[in-house]
Formats: structure tokens, sequence, C-alpha cells
């Protein structure tokens, strides 16, 4: 039977370096802990709190992040592999040097983030809010963006070949620029009004 930490209070702790496997953690508050270098595999965190938390050079794997809060958090060089970052919400977090491997963001909050160069490939973004996100130059190949607000988001230079974007997705964000393919390109001049014979 898993234990659940349930409403414990980690803030301003140091748990740098530490080992975790298989732990639960619900509605705890890890605000300006330092977890660098934290390894954690098989871990759920539910409603947790990671404002301006240190998760430098952390490595997560088979990790559950569920409707987490990532207020001004430090993720340089963080991995997140095999994962899942559902409904979480990030505020101002530098997230271009954090690795990505077959996460799911579904209704992910990365609202005005700066993801330019993000290796963001594959991916499944589905209803994530991406609105005003500086995606410009990233690699979104193959990646799911169905039903994702993309109002006013940047794509310049970025790779959305083989990317699934909703026709809303299509007309709201800044596509000037990114590279597409033929399939994409159809659906953006219908999504336009555009007909195409």
């Amino acid at each position: 039977m898993d234990i659940i930490e349930a409403d414990e209070d980690y803030s301003d702790a140091v748990l740098a370096g530490q080992r975790w496997e298989g732990r639960s953690f619900l509605r705890c508050d890890f605000t300006e802990a330092d977890l660098r270098g934290l390894v954690t595999s098989g871990c759920t965190f539910t409603e947790c709190k990671f404002d301006r938390t240190d998760l430098g050079d952390s490595s997560h794997t088979a990790a559950a992040f569920r409707s987490c809060r990532f207020d001004r958090a430090v993720l340089a060089a963080a991995a997140f592999r095999s994962s899942t970052l559902l409904g979480s919400v990030f505020v101002e977090c530098g997230l271009r040097t954090v690795l990505l491997e077959e996460t799911d963001l579904t209704l992910v909050g990365l609202s005005g983030a700066l993801l330019r160069k993000a290796a963001l490939r594959g991916l499944r973004l589905r209803e994530a809010n991406l609105e005003g996100a500086d995606l410009r130059d990233a690699d979104l190949r193959d990646a799911d963006l169905t039903g994702a607000r993309l109002r006013a988001a940047k794509f310049e230079g970025a790779d959305l070949r083989g990317a699934r974007l909703g026709a809303d997705g299509l007309v709201a964000a800044d596509l000037r620029g990114a590279r597409i393919d033929v399939d994409t390109a159809i659906a953006f001049a219908a999504a336009h009004g555009l007909r195409v014979d």
C-alpha cells in the first residue's frame, strides 16, 4: 500500500541530491525548497506548490505532477522522462534547458512561457494554454496541439511538420515563418476560409 504524504510543509527544506522512489505527495508545499539534483522514480505529486523551488539538475522518471504550481521555480537542466505534468501551471519559469521525453503536457498552463528553441518533438500538448508563449525555432514535429490555446503564440522558425493543430489554433497563433507540411497548409487555408480546389 502506497503511503501518501498529505498537506506536509517542506518549504525552505534542503533535500538536494536525494533519491525518492514510489512516494506520493498530496497538497504539499515545497516553496523555496532546495531540491537540486533530486532523483525521483514512480513518484506522484498532486496539487503541490513549487514556488521559487530549486529543481535544477533534478531528474524525474515515470513521475506524475498533477495540477501542481511552479511559480518562478528554477528548472535549469531538469529532466522529465515518461512522466506527466497534467494540468500543472508554470509561471515565469526558465524552461529552455528542461528535457522532456515522452512526457504528457495535457492541460498544462504555459501562458507567456519562453520556449524558444525548445525540444518538444512528439509531445502531447492537448488543450495546453500556450497563449503568448515564445515558441520561435522550437522543434514541435509530430506534437499534438489539439485544442491548445495559441492566441498570440509566436512560432517563427518553429518546425511544425506532422504536428496536429485544431482550427482555432491555426487562426489564433502567429505562424509566420513556421515550417509546416502540406496537410497543415491545407488545414490552415480552410481555417482562414480559403477554398482549396
